[in-house]
């Protein structure tokens, strides 16, 4: 295969990139805000319109904004990222944006506002643009409900897909674990627990049968995991309680696994007469599967020595992210692509300033060979 060269022409630096991400960690996008993640998305599509030249689409699904913008007629290379954080009103004030001996930090930098700037600043700086495609959603952390089809949609006939998520430990996620989120509803009957607890269907000695035989469902071999983690049952402590809901994670590396664990739930049957329970939710997103990003990673080493990274490795990671929904489309990806740091989603979240630079130009030499040459991209 013969690469493009120059890959890029437009100047890229360090001083421009701490300066975007700075801009968007000062923004706070908590998911659940929809206002909140609305004005964050204005503050990506100016950063994007000065640095590309052009402004994004903007498109607003169930309330939640997100941004898009296509060169080209056809889409060869998607860039995916997010601009949503898990972090609630506030956290900036006790956790400001700082640099201190060459860690930066600040809520939101490591997942993901690092890697959105460095994609804006890949694409700014390649030289011919025709057939890359970036789309920043907003809802990741909540599991990307209401952004699911347009990445799909988006991903359609693509030849690859980056996600610029975070590195593992310098490593890109050559794997993930699809998801399963669901929400089960137990329903009993309540009674007076002193007068006549016999006329009451207890609802939660329900939901403690329905947690013991969660455990028979995982298997450690396959590495499928069935995690019962929110609980809530109960009115009163003198009432048998009539109601009870509890959450249940389930992650696998196969979508066999997926659909085994998702029947067996819907199958279930309390032992307790008269509890019904229904099972709200479902398999969120598909796995990323190794084969899937395989080419991609070997491009992806070829390319960085240039760039200083040397035998970069890939990783299979249990937490899942938009990479996994396009590849479960079938489209090869390549995960792990933004910040070298750590922390994701607690109060020592931080990224590396040395990794920025050189990982963004890697971006931009992925995304010019990918947008101009046909794969697979293996030696």
């Amino acid at each position: 295969m013969s690469i493009p060269s120059p890959l890029m022409t437009g100047a890229l630096t360090e001083a421009a990139l701490v300066s975007s991400i700075r801009r968007l960690i000062e923004c706070e996008s908590p998911s659940g805000d929809d206002e909140a993640v609305a004005r964050s998305a204005d503050v990506v599509a100016q950063i994007g319109a000065e640095l590309l030249g052009t402004g994004p689409e903007r498109l607003v699904i169930d309330g939640c904004t997100h941004l898009r913008w296509r060169f080209g007629t056809e889409t060869r290379v998607l860039l995916l990222t997010h601009h949503d954080t898990v972090w609630p009103h506030g956290t900036l004030d006790r956790l400001p944006f700082g640099i201190v001996d060459g860690v930066l930090r600040g809520p939101g930098s490591f997942d993901m506002k690092t890697g959105l700037a460095m994609v804006l600043h890949a694409v700014a700086a390649l030289d011919d643009r025709d057939g890359v495609t970036v789309l920043v959603t907003g809802d990741e952390e909540t599991g990307s409900v209401r952004s699911r089809a347009l990445i799909e949609e988006t991903a359609r006939g693509a030849a690859a897909v980056l996600v610029t998520e975070a590195s593992e430990n310098g490593a890109w996620k050559g794997a993930r674990k699809g998801v399963g989120m669901y929400e089960i509803a137990v329903r009993g009957r309540a009674a007076h627990a002193g007068l006549e607890p016999e006329k009451g269907v207890n609802a939660t000695v329900a939901l403690a049968h329905l947690v013991l035989a969660l455990g028979g469902l995982a298997d450690p071999d396959a590495g499928t995991t069935v995690t019962p983690t929110r609980a809530d049952s109960g009115t009163t402590g003198n009432t048998v309680p009539a109601e009870a809901r509890l959450l249940v994670d389930v992650r696998a590396w196969s979508a066999a696994e997926l659909e085994r664990v998702d029947a067996a739930l819907r199958a279930y049957t309390s032992p307790i007469p008269g509890a019904a329970i229904a099972v709200h939710g479902g398999i969120n997103r598909p796995p990323l599967e190794r084969e899937m990003s395989q080419g991609l990673a070997d491009l992806a080493r070829r390319l960085g020595a240039a760039h200083g990274l040397g035998d970069v490795g890939t990783v299979a990671v249990g937490g899942g992210s938009d990479g996994n929904f396009t590849a479960g489309a079938g489209v090869p990806t390549l995960d792990g692509m933004g910040a070298v740091g750590g922390g994701a989603h607690a109060d020592d979240e931080h990224a590396i300033v040395a990794e920025i630079l050189p990982r963004t130009r890697l971006l931009a030499d992925m995304a010019a060979v990918i947008s101009r040459t046909d794969g697979p991209w293996q030696n």
